[in-house]
């Protein structure tokens, strides 16, 4: 395989012809680049790519016959220098964690310019086992902070009735945990969700979905 950005060999897939040739005419425009193929399903893909062997797989995610990971999965197993570039209007969070894992080396969104795709593959010639995405950092920090507020049962159970406005020992009476436990339960939600005191700690569980409704506790 290739590394040398002048001589690259792209193989396009999507199941859209206009995207299809929008996207070989965004190459063709790259000096030293050749579509070997443009292809619109998984198992023509993965012909095209014996018949051919390419430098870079662009690929789009849905196809009429399975995923673009589908491709990514089954020649990551066996060639570890290709690039494998998704090119996807569904570009959320999980989306891009599924490609990364899958072993593509970039990921694009549809609404960014051409020039995007081709940077992209010339990257991922030269880095195949990298990954090149824009969102990227945003896409981990979500995730990290949704893992640092993810809440056990019992801590879910216990910031439920907080909201209901029950204390510590009356908490600990319904759910059968003694005063002390509850109250270690309790600090554990609110450093789980950066609060100081059980306002702040219901506000931040209601603003990230862990609760719909809050009962101002009676006089």
């Amino acid at each position: 395989m290739t590394t040398d950005t002048a001589d690259l060999r792209v193989l396009i897939v999507d199941d859209h012809e206009l995207v299809r040739e929008g996207l070989a005419g965004a190459f063709s425009r790259v000096e030293g680049t050749e579509v070997t193929g443009s292809v619109g399903t998984v198992a023509e893909a993965i012909a095209a790519y014996h018949d051919d062997r390419p430098d870079v797989i662009v690929t789009d995610l849905q196809l009429q016959d399975g995923t673009g990971l589908d491709i990514i999965r089954q020649v990551r197993q066996t060639d570890e220098k290709i690039g494998l570039v998704v090119v996807t209007m569904h570009s959320g969070d999980d989306q891009i964690f599924a490609a990364m894992e899958a072993g593509a080396s970039a990921f694009v969104g549809k609404d960014a310019p051409s020039t995007e795709v081709v940077r992209a593959a010339r990257h991922a010639a030269v880095s195949p086992r990298s990954f090149l995405c824009t969102g990227l950092a945003g896409a981990m920090m979500r995730r990290m902070s949704a893992e640092s507020t993810r809440l056990s049962q019992r801590e879910h159970d216990v910031l439920l009735l907080l909201a209901d406005g029950a204390n510590a020992a009356a908490i600990g009476q319904q759910l059968y945990m003694s005063e002390s436990t509850v109250k270690s339960h309790i600090a554990r939600i609110y450093q789980k969700l950066g609060a100081q005191n059980r306002a702040q700690a219901l506000v931040t569980a209601m603003r990230i979905g862990l609760l719909s409704t809050v009962q101002r506790p009676s006089s």
